[in-house]
């Protein structure tokens, strides 16, 4: 048996980067069966048997670290959240659906990449500085101009990162920044929806300075209805502090009464942009949920 991490999966084909070299594996008829309802993702660390003729075996799918849901990529160090400045405008509430999407898959470090910066008429550093103070790092770049883009070099280093976010930002345009060789495919934003085209067609990791690079398809819509939403406020950074601090255990800090956190928005030491998309995203978790039961009943 050998290990190796699944690079890309297409076409019900894994490639499995191993000692060996780069090896095209199938599943194993009785682990399919039993894999998890995720599959086998890009980033999986997994055994396999080699065949004579060079192809492999995938026998067992190892134990992950973390699993970024959608786009689905395991075992991650970083997840870099990349929106545009502009062309598309960047929506708050897309922005904080991202955020506990990562919060929630469990990545131990997670970056704000702002990109098209050269089109932004303000003061650089003001934008997002909310969410800087929160306690997320925000580069802000421009792969236009080149600007930033040393100090995204920089942050990649070692690391196995995911660049996920909505189409027509700029991802692999970025990339290609970072590294000319990926010469990753990419394509221009919609001038009658204001949406760019998925030139990212799956989930593939591509090795850069001693880690990986996973360019994923753009999207701008997610399913976070399986969240627990006793734990959604955990994936409020800022919330923590005040946990165990509200009249009522469980609180949902949305209607109760002597509740910590909307005092501490009120006091203005949590903004009104995150609690409001805290509670729209509550409550669209709470009606998916609902709606689901209802499925299960009939």
């Amino acid at each position: 048996m050998v290990e190796g991490r699944i690079i890309k999966a297409y076409n019900s084909f894994f490639y499995v980067m191993t000692e060996e070299g780069l090896v095209s594996c199938k599943l194993r008829g009785k682990f399919k069966k039993s894999r998890r309802d995720t599959g086998v993702v890009p980033g999986d660390r997994v055994t396999i048997e080699l065949l004579p003729e060079g192809t492999g075996v995938i026998e067992q799918l190892l134990p992950r670290k973390n699993l970024l849901r959608r786009p689905a990529v395991a075992n991650l160090t970083q997840v870099v959240l990349t929106f545009a400045a502009a062309q598309p405008d960047l929506h708050p509430l897309l922005l904080n659906r991202f955020l506990v999407l990562a919060e929630w898959s469990g990545i131990p470090k997670i970056i704000l990449c702002v990109n098209k910066m050269d089109l932004y008429e303000g003061v650089w550093e003001d934008f997002l500085r909310p969410y800087e103070e929160i306690g997320y790092p925000v580069l802000r770049v421009s792969a236009h101009t080149g600007e930033g883009i040393e100090t995204l070099r920089r942050h990649l280093r070692g690391e196995v990162s995911v660049f996920a976010g909505p189409s027509g930002v700029g991802k692999s345009s970025l990339l290609n920044q970072v590294d000319p060789a990926l010469t990753l495919t990419t394509g221009k934003v919609s001038d009658k929806i204001k949406r760019g085209r998925h030139t990212t067609r799956v989930a593939e990791l591509l090795a850069y300075e001693g880690g990986y690079i996973v360019d994923t398809p753009g999207f701008s819509a997610m399913e976070l209805t399986e969240i627990d939403t006793a734990k959604l406020p955990s994936y409020f950074p800022e919330f923590r502090p005040y946990e165990g601090r509200c009249r009522f255990s469980p609180c949902s800090h949305s209607h109760e009464p002597d509740c910590a956190v909307k005092a501490a928005v009120a006091e203005g030491k949590i903004t009104q942009e995150r609690y409001d998309a805290y509670v729209q995203i509550l409550e669209e978790v709470k009606a998916a949920q609902m709606l689901a039961r209802k499925k299960e009943y009939k």
